[in-house]
């Protein structure tokens, strides 16, 4: 494989709420005011330099805010940055951070893995409305039990941690979750959290059976608690929006004790085009048991000096062993010419790291890292849903595109199976029957300068408009954890327009979207929660046409 895809693949305790804002003697800041109320409502004082992180210590609030950020876009000097960072050491404390955030009338933005591809959940959209940065890192225990079948974890923890926890247990259990590692399982699930046994178990979403979570009260409520409704509005709904998730209680699938991986790289002028359409006809009927996705990006053409060319990556992950996954290629998709030395048996925890795009010399124990050290780069992502194949015209011209884009690149993954048998309206993740293929577009660069960074936006904006006659339409759909702020936003100060939240909630969400508003009116009706793309209240609706999104 070439070594360029190796790098990119790379209702306990309830605190009740004074109705009066506290004033605290010599304390001018809203810091010290935020600290001093965190420790009024804890058990044990919580001593400042651990926990809390303020500007004033530029080296440390530096390093704690980047710690977790994966894009340097929303880094950079010009983006508005919390007040104080705060990173709760036990549960109890998130409850006091949001009884106290509503107290001081000062926002929180919630962070539990950093891989928020707007910044979102560390930064904001302006500087007018201050917050203060919960960061759930230190919150990360895992509890596995296979006796039922289940794992509490909470949302600090990476979905590699949680893999690696769940192996350890058993060699024949695991968790239908992403595939990179170091995404918070936090922030991964509330999107969905799609992954290679998607087409066999659903998403991360389809295998939570129970949470814990902070509400707009500060209260802790778990699944009998919170109620069905707002359980079904946080196993999909993105985060930010309802209250601070603390842990997930996953059902674990079992999964064979050997599993087979395999890479087969595609040029263009080794018929790439072709097999690609042909790919896009059979990926969602394959047997469930198979995961194709591509992987597509530029490289240097070996047989031309000096130009470029497209290259297109066929990585699988087959839920059983060589001689049954080579005998369902000749019969399903012969056209990839798969063969036993493209292929390698493992166990499912090594496919994790094999998907992931690490050296076979990484262990296991790597996942438990957490944020091992990674190249993090400016970036520009988005994302959209194929309901028929893209025909290969269309994919010349996206090639044409890409050849002209420094550092482009692009992930299809395929459908079909379990993704066809779930009801759009199971949870607020909706992209389910009907659809073949969801795409990430992505570029990447370097400089940290506006005209580099206007440049590349312009290059993914014009790829977007180019696909948008062949993707999915009415509308044109998109996946909440690849947040595009290009879809439109919120006004930060409260009060949005219906026609601003539809143009994003819509394209997320679908119908889903009106049950969201319902959902966010009856249990945060203040609209505490929120940020650029949180889900709206009725209230802070503009009055004119919310009966319209009802109708």
């Amino acid at each position: 494989m070439p070594s360029s895809i190796q790098l990119i693949l790379s209702l306990s305790t309830v605190f009740l709420i004074i109705s009066a804002p506290i004033i605290l003697a010599n304390s001018d800041s809203i810091e010290d005011r935020f600290y001093q109320c965190v420790n009024l409502h804890t058990d044990l004082s919580i001593p400042f330099p651990k926990a809390f992180f303020t500007p004033k210590n530029a080296s440390t609030f530096a390093s704690t805010l980047e710690s977790t950020a994966q894009n340097l876009r929303c880094l950079v000097p010009s983006k508005p940055k919390p007040k104080l960072i705060f990173k709760p050491l036990q549960e109890s404390h998130v409850q006091a951070a949001v009884i106290c955030g509503k107290e001081l009338g000062i926002q929180l933005r919630i962070r539990s893995g950093g891989h928020d591809y707007e910044g979102m959940s560390y930064t904001s959209a302006t500087k007018s409305v201050p917050f203060i940065l919960i960061d759930l890192a230190n919150l990360r225990s895992i509890n596995v039990s296979i006796d039922q079948n289940s794992a509490w974890v909470e949302v600090g923890a990476t979905v590699g941690e949680v893999f690696y926890r769940i192996s350890q247990q058993s060699k024949t259990h695991g968790f239908p979750a992403g595939l990179c590692t170091s995404l918070g399982i936090g922030g991964h699930i509330t999107g969905g959290a799609y992954g290679p046994m998607m087409r066999k178990y659903g998403l991360g979403v389809d295998n939570v059976v129970d949470a814990r979570i902070v509400d707009a009260t500060g209260r802790i409520l778990d699944r009998e608690s919170m109620g069905e409704d707002l359980f079904w509005a946080i196993r999909g709904g993105a985060g930010g929006s309802f209250g601070v998730l603390l842990a997930w209680k996953l059902r674990l699938v079992p999964v064979p004790s050997i599993v087979t991986g395999f890479t087969v790289p595609k040029t263009l002028e080794q018929n790439g085009t072709k097999l690609l359409y042909r790919w896009q006809q059979v990926a969602d009927k394959l047997d469930e048991d198979l995961f194709i996705r591509v992987l597509i990006q530029t490289v240097n053409s070996s047989s031309e000096p000096g130009k470029r060319t497209v290259l297109t990556v066929y990585q699988g992950l087959f839920l059983g062993r060589i001689d049954r996954l080579l005998r369902v290629m000749k019969r399903e998709f012969p056209e990839l010419g798969l063969t036993q030395k493209d292929c390698k048996e493992m166990s499912w925890i090594e496919s994790a790291l094999y998907i992931a795009g690490y050296p076979s010399t990484v262990r296991p124990e790597f996942l438990l890292q957490g944020k091992p050290f990674m190249n993090k780069t400016h970036f520009k992502a988005k994302s959209d849903f194929v309901t028929e194949p893209i025909p290969e015209h269309a994919l010349e011209g996206i090639w044409e595109r890409f050849l002209k884009e420094d550092a482009p690149f692009s992930i299809w993954n395929p459908y079909g199976g379990m993704m066809s048998k779930i009801a759009e309206s199971a949870t607020p993740f909706p992209h389910r029957k009907g659809r073949k293929i969801m795409i990430q577009w992505l570029t990447a660069w370097q400089a940290d300068d506006a005209k580099t960074e206007k440049k590349h936006f312009g290059w993914i904006r014009e790829l977007y408009e180019f696909v948008a006659p062949y993707v999915s339409k009415n509308p044109r759909e998109a996946y909440a954890n690849y947040k595009d702020l290009d879809l439109g936003m919120n006004n930060i100060h409260g009060n949005t327009s219906l026609m601003k939240a539809s143009l994003w909630g819509m394209k997320y969400f679908k119908n889903n979207f009106k049950r969201l508003i319902l959902v966010k009116t009856k249990y945060d009706p203040d609209n505490y929660f929120r940020h650029e793309q949180s889900i709206p209240t009725l209230h802070s609706l503009s009055e004119g046409n919310v009966n319209k999104l009802f109708n």
